[in-house]
């Protein structure tokens, strides 16, 4: 009888699974209820499709497990419209959890079949590639394959996987289409709003992400959510707030996943501040959470690097590195490498860079953003230049990108044009000691003295050790820079006769990697 039960709970829990709720058998009675709820009652499967169709973090095994089993199920069921969009979606998160970009691919076909079977609206059956004229690419109207208002209700499902695989192919554009087309059929389906913020924000379009935001918060609540909340208020300068809602994240989370995702969110928080004991005490708790969390380990590094504990900082980069191969984390401990006078080993991790940033780019992953910010220091500023302005001309405005395209034209020669980027990146007001010290350096270099003082002094202030190369060119500048002038600065705001303005110009196609 027990094994007559335990299987009849089984084959609820499949059934459960296809419709993404979890459930219980209880005196024979068949009873569905919220996945938070019966928590203790999932396994892996449901566990994990409870994270993808809500955008909350999963563990890499529940994602495996899902993933296998829809598999088998579509062997047999090849009809299944729903379990393909579970299985796209599967795919999309296994290969953010990884920085595994050939899974977008994969995530693309199933996704696509999804549509093909149950379709979500007109000419969704294009495949997608970032900046390949497809699904993910322009994005334009739904007569030529692509999201736009002639989308009818149908599977909206598939609609929401390939926006999260836009997003995770930093393709914006293309993520913002999908996810407003998924809005427009169900606005009061709080899912879409998630992967809007991640869109807009890749944007650039703060104001629009805080209203997605208030959507959101309106019709959902729980530790996704304030993890979200807590990103959109770090953006817009809140930074207490943002540690306020990521606190409460952290003791509302409901799995080991996403209490460790809220407190790498705290360790970041307080390495921004430059606090980095304290933030090495986020990062350990997140590993308590989640042992080997590669996430976790990067972080852990940043702040023993700041720390000055570098060979500590060393190792914990190079497994996060061997457990979750980012580009960025390789141009992170390339820059340490540099910092210790360890040329050799840097290079090394530079051509890792750019062996997987090639590898992305492959898989259809927009790359640029990293690339310009490597050409810009280590390689050639002309081409982070000629990069940036390609992220620049498609829409991707973020604060990241001003940041970047700046400090790329300062590199290659061009102070004027670049204080233009670098007041942008630092107009939306989130506290960062690297965006304050590429335009005090600018402005320094332009002549004016005032200003720059003043941003290269909050860059130290915010964090002292905000970069293992830059930081001590930070001190040697303010040294530089002296005393202000008696009476004070006589160009304190850098309101100077010819103030910048950004230039509008088509930018040449970027150079391929």
């Amino acid at each position: 009888m027990n094994a007559m039960k335990t299987e009849q709970v089984r084959q609820v829990r499949r059934a459960a699974l296809a419709v993404g709720v979890g459930a219980m058998l209880v005196g024979g009675v068949l009873l569905f209820v919220p996945d938070e709820d019966g928590a203790s009652q999932q396994g892996p499967e449901e566990r994990a499709r409870a994270a993808v169709g809500v955008g909350a973090p999963a563990a890499l095994s529940d994602l495996t497990a899902l993933i296998r089993e829809r598999e088998n199920w579509l062997r047999t069921h090849p009809e299944d419209g729903q379990a393909w969009a579970v299985l796209g979606s599967a795919y999309v998160e296994r290969g953010v959890a990884a920085a595994d970009p050939a899974y977008y691919p994969k995530a693309d076909r199933a996704l696509q079949r999804s549509l093909a079977v149950q379709p979500g609206g007109s000419g969704e059956g294009q495949s997608q590639g970032a900046g390949s004229g497809s699904a993910s690419g322009s994005g334009r109207g739904a007569e030529d394959g692509k999201p736009g208002t002639g989308i009818r209700a149908g599977n909206p499902e598939a609609l929401m996987g390939l926006a999260s695989l836009a997003n995770a192919r930093h393709d914006y554009v293309a993520a913002r289409r999908w996810g407003e087309s998924v809005r427009a059929q169900r606005p009061e389906a709080w899912t879409s709003y998630p992967v809007l913020i991640d869109a807009y924000t890749g944007l650039g379009d703060y104001k629009a992400a805080g209203r997605a935001l208030e959507k959101l918060r309106e019709l959902h609540s729980g530790a996704p959510v304030l993890i979200r909340a807590a990103d959109v208020y770090r953006d817009r300068g809140r930074s207490e707030d943002a540690v306020a809602k990521a606190t409460d994240a952290a003791a509302r989370a409901g799995s080991t996943a996403e209490r460790a995702e809220a407190l790498d969110t705290l360790g970041e928080l307080a390495l921004e501040r430059g606090e980095p004991a304290e933030a090495l005490g986020h990062y350990e708790a997140a590993l308590t959470a989640v042992r080997g969390r590669a996430q976790s380990l990067a972080g852990r590094a940043r702040a023993l690097a700041s720390l000055g504990r570098e060979d500590e900082a060393t190792r914990d980069y190079q497994t996060a590195l061997a457990k979750l191969p980012r580009p960025e984390y390789a141009l992170e401990l390339g820059e340490l490498y540099d910092s210790l006078g360890l040329d050799g080993d840097a290079q090394t991790q530079y051509e890792t860079l750019r062996e997987r940033a090639e590898r992305a780019q492959g898989n259809g992953v927009n790359e640029e953003l990293v690339l310009g910010r490597f050409e810009a220091d280590h390689g050639a500023p002309e081409a982070a230049v000629t990069r940036l302005r390609a992220e620049w001309a498609q829409s991707h405005r973020s604060m990241e990108v001003a940041d970047a395209l700046g400090w790329a034209l300062y590199r290659a020669g061009r102070e004027r044009e670049a204080l233009a980027y670098a007041t942008k990146a630092t107009e939306p007001g989130r506290r960062s000691a690297l965006f304050s010290y590429h335009r005090g350096e600018i402005e320094r270099s332009l002549g004016r003295y005032g200003p720059a003082r003043r941003h290269i002094e909050e860059a130290l202030r915010t964090d002292p050790h905000f970069s293992p190369l830059l930081a001590t060119k930070a001190r040697e500048a303010l040294d530089a820079l002296g005393e202000p002038e008696e009476g004070g600065p006589k160009d304190f705001y850098g309101s100077g006769p010819e103030k910048p303005t950004l230039e509008r110009r088509e930018p040449a196609p970027p150079p391929q990697v």
